[in-house]
């Protein structure tokens, strides 16, 4: 979803924020050149236009997710322009926009090859290195090493303890309450599992020296870059010292466990990281693991957080697809002695949970899409894209198209029983070789956070007729989503 989780590294889970927020004031500032050509001379350039001179169509692409449906900006241009590639401006930059499977294919098959994934120089402010390499090149060595760690098979041992916590958590955050918000739970709950899985971190106050300013960090990464005292960005900057103070603290402790064998080499993420050279026989410093470490529990938190609240939402709506997934964990619950935990069998088990999840991720998709640069000219259906064009890939308009799922606004499970759909139509997750990682994570954590949710309670949302949510850049309901409780007589 992430999801996922991961379902979001760095890349995934905020360079569309990023991109918007330090793009276009990067723009406003410094006022960059721009042309109106239509052609060049490789071929006539995709149908559209610049939009408003210096912010050019940003406004509108944002206006969009606000109101809560950032595919209209896309699909409303395709059908204008009978195109699914148009010309635009977003973000301070000129961009081409891909859209539906066959751009989500060529932009995914042609990763590295003709195109990169682009962050605004300004992400190193929050992301420093000391390596002075760039937030791209970080990313990749990140996901080289994610894409072993993040292996179903590496992940099972992880399930009967996301089952613990999950235990934990409900019993901590959710019973012997009459009602909840949704989202602030949801990314505890998400906070607590990465803390675990990257970092082997569960003391509660450990955690809780890392979430409090955590959560300025997180919010100043949608704040306006401008470096001040007292704005949100230079709070968030500030905040992010601070994390990683925690975090080289850690790091120290756990080279002295590993040294006195009280530690495991492969116990999570941090260690492999401690004892991983490069090509060079170079080991990283510990700055830039507390960065890593950083990156990832703000991929494994927010993304995922967003679908479990949607979960919930759609099943407060939804009577008849609550009462399916609630049948099929029962079924699961029945089947294990009191006491055990989930394992990876019962997880294979909730096809029709996943089904839900997907169609949940359909509809409320945790990144809208993201941003890649083009780093040679190229042809694309006809038109010339050349090199230095940004260019955007959007899951909510592909998800959203009614060509490709016919009534894209009615929830049905089953658009993902059997093969599911045509490959580049559903794309939570990314594609290519930026899938993301951590797609198997986020998938078991939200199965275990479904199957902890329904077999304790119904539930009704408190404002019954409030739908609303904003894309900014993820989408998240208006007021968090409270809900009202009705634990299960068993």
């Amino acid at each position: 979803m992430t999801m996922i989780l991961l379902v979001s590294v760095i890349s995934i889970s905020i360079s569309i924020s990023f991109a918007f927020l330090f793009g276009l004031h990067h723009h406003l500032f410094f006022n960059k050149n721009k042309s109106s050509t239509t052609t060049t001379a490789a071929g006539p350039l995709p149908p559209g236009k610049m939009g408003w001179p210096l912010v050019g169509e940003s406004l509108h692409f944002l206006w969009a997710g606000w109101k809560g449906h950032p595919e209209k900006f896309v699909l409303d241009r395709v059908a204008k322009y009978s195109s699914t590639v148009f010309r635009t401006h977003l973000v301070g930059e000129k961009a081409a926009v891909l859209s539906g499977a066959s751009g989500n294919k060529f932009l995914f098959s042609n990763e590295n090859k003709l195109v990169k994934a682009w962050f605004p120089s300004g992400i190193d402010k929050i992301f420093p290195s000391s390596t002075r390499s760039s937030s791209e090149e970080e990313g990749i060595k990140l996901r080289r090493m994610l894409h072993t760690f993040l292996k179903t098979e590496a992940l099972r041992r992880y399930i009967g303890k996301m089952d613990h916590m999950a235990q934990t958590h409900f019993e901590e955050g959710w019973e012997n309450k009459k009602e909840v918000v949704v989202l602030p739970l949801a990314k505890d709950y998400t906070f607590q599992l990465a803390c675990r899985l990257f970092a082997s971190v569960e003391d509660p106050q450990q955690v809780d020296r890392l979430s409090k300013p955590f959560n300025l960090l997180a919010s100043s990464l949608f704040a306006i870059p401008i470096d001040l005292p007292g704005t949100p960005f230079s709070k968030g900057i500030k905040a992010s010292k601070i994390v990683r103070q925690e975090l080289v603290s850690i790091i120290k402790q756990r080279k002295i466990d590993l040294a006195q064998g009280k530690a495991s080499p492969t116990q999570d993420i941090l260690s492999h990281m401690l004892l991983t050279s490069d090509e060079n026989g170079n080991f990283m410093q510990e700055f830039d693991i507390a960065d890593k470490i950083l990156g990832l529990l703000i991929g494994g938190r927010d993304s995922a957080s967003v679908a479990c609240t949607f979960i919930v939402k759609y099943l407060a709506e939804l009577p008849h697809i609550y009462d399916g997934v609630y049948n099929e964990q029962m079924e699961i619950l029945k089947s294990k002695s009191p006491g055990d935990s989930l394992n990876w069998e019962d997880l294979q088990k909730m096809k029709y949970s996943w089904n839900v999840a997907c169609e949940v991720m359909r509809l409320a998709t945790p990144v809208p899409g993201t941003f890649r640069e083009a780093f040679a000219d190229f042809s694309y259906k006809g038109y010339s894209i050349p090199k230095g064009f940004k260019l955007y890939w959007s899951a909510t308009a592909t998800h959203k198209n009614p060509e490709i799922f016919p009534e894209p606004e009615k929830f049905d499970p089953s658009r993902f029983q059997g093969a599911g759909p045509a490959p580049y139509t559903f794309v939570p997750f990314g594609g290519g070789p930026r899938m993301c990682p951590g797609l198997e994570y986020a998938r078991f954590e939200i199965l275990v956070f479904m199957h902890h949710l329904v077999k304790r309670f119904k539930f009704e949302k408190v404002i019954p007729n409030d739908g609303k949510f904003v894309v900014d850049p993820m989408p998240i309901p208006a007021k968090g989503l409270p809900i009202r409780l009705f634990p299960h007589l068993n």
